[in-house]
C-alpha cells in the first residue's frame, strides 16, 4: 500500500482523535449541570445568578414548558452549561429529565429545595393569592426528588468518572428566624440526617455508589423581597459559597 492511501486511511481515525480532545477540553471548561427541583423553588432566579444574568423582578406564574439553558463565562474561559429542567407541572419534564440524565448525561447537578416554602402557582387565567401548606409543599419536594434521584444513580452507575450533586437550600431569608435557622435546615436535607429527604440520599449514595457520586448541601438565597432579614451582603456571600463548591467540583480551582 501506497504511503499516501495510508496517510488517507489515517485521516478519520486523527479527525476523531481531534474531536475527542476538543470535546474533553469543552468538558473540563464548561461542563453540563442539570438544575432540578419542583415548580417554585427559585431554579431559574438561582441559574440567572450564577450565570450572570440580570435578576428578574417578578417571577413567571407558572412552570416553564420548555427547558431553559444557560452558559457561564469567566475571564479564564472557563464556565458551566446549564440546563435548567422544568418542575413538576410542565408536560415536558420527564422528557427533559431523560434528556439530562440519559440521552445527553451531565456532569453535576443542582437539586433545589426550598424547605417547604415553594412560592405557590396559580392555575392558568386565575388571580389573587395562593394557599400554601408548607407540609404539602415538603410531601411534594419528596415526592419529585424521589423521581429525580432514580435518574441519577442510573446515570451515576453508567458514567466513566464521578458525579456531583450539590442539593441547594434556597430561600433562606423565609426561614432564618425559625429554631435552628439555616444550619438545622441544611441538616434535615443532608445525607445522615435520619430525616425522608436524608434517607433518600443515603438510598441514592448506595445505589449509586459512594465513589461515583458526592454530595454537597449548601444554602441559598437569589432574591430579597422587602424587609428580609437577610442583608445584600449575607445572600451575596451564600451565592458565592456556592459558586466556589461548583468550581472545586468541576476542577476549576
Amino acid at each position: 500500500m501506497s504511503d499516501s492511501r495510508r496517510g488517507l486511511r489515517a485521516v478519520p481515525s486523527t479527525l476523531a482523535r481531534g474531536r475527542d480532545r476538543l470535546t474533553g477540553l469543552v468538558q473540563h471548561r464548561y461542563p453540563t449541570v442539570a438544575v432540578t427541583g419542583m415548580t417554585g423553588v427559585g431554579k431559574s432566579e438561582l441559574v440567572d445568578h450564577l450565570a450572570g444574568r440580570p435578576r428578574r423582578e417578578e417571577p413567571s406564574e407558572a412552570g416553564s414548558a420548555v427547558m431553559e439553558r444557560r452558559v457561564r463565562r469567566d475571564r479564564r474561559l472557563r464556565g458551566f452549561r446549564f440546563r435548567v429542567v422544568p418542575g413538576e407541572n410542565a408536560a415536558t419534564r420527564l422528557g427533559a429529565l431523560d434528556e439530562v440524565f440519559h440521552d445527553d448525561p451531565v456532569d453535576g447537578v443542582l437539586h433545589v429545595v426550598a424547605n417547604g416554602l415553594a412560592t405557590g402557582r396559580r392555575p392558568a387565567g386565575t388571580t389573587g393569592a395562593v394557599a400554601v401548606d408548607r407540609e404539602e409543599q415538603l410531601a411534594r419536594e419528596l415526592e419529585d426528588w424521589t423521581v429525580t434521584a432514580h435518574r441519577i444513580a442510573s446515570m451515576a452507575v453508567r458514567r466513566p468518572r464521578p458525579t456531583w450533586l450539590v442539593v441547594v437550600v434556597t430561600k433562606v431569608d423565609l426561614f432564618l428566624d425559625e429554631p435552628g435557622g439555616v444550619d438545622e435546615a441544611v441538616r434535615s436535607y443532608s445525607p445522615g440526617s435520619g430525616t425522608p429527604f436524608g434517607d433518600r440520599l443515603d438510598e441514592l449514595r448506595a445505589l449509586a455508589g459512594a465513589a461515583k457520586l458526592s454530595i454537597d448541601v449548601l444554602p441559598a438565597c437569589s432574591r430579597l423581597d422587602p424587609g428580609s432579614p437577610l442583608s445584600p451582603k449575607q445572600r451575596d456571600a451564600y451565592l458565592a459559597a456556592l459558586e466556589a463548591r461548583m468550581g472545586q467540583l468541576a476542577g476549576h480551582v
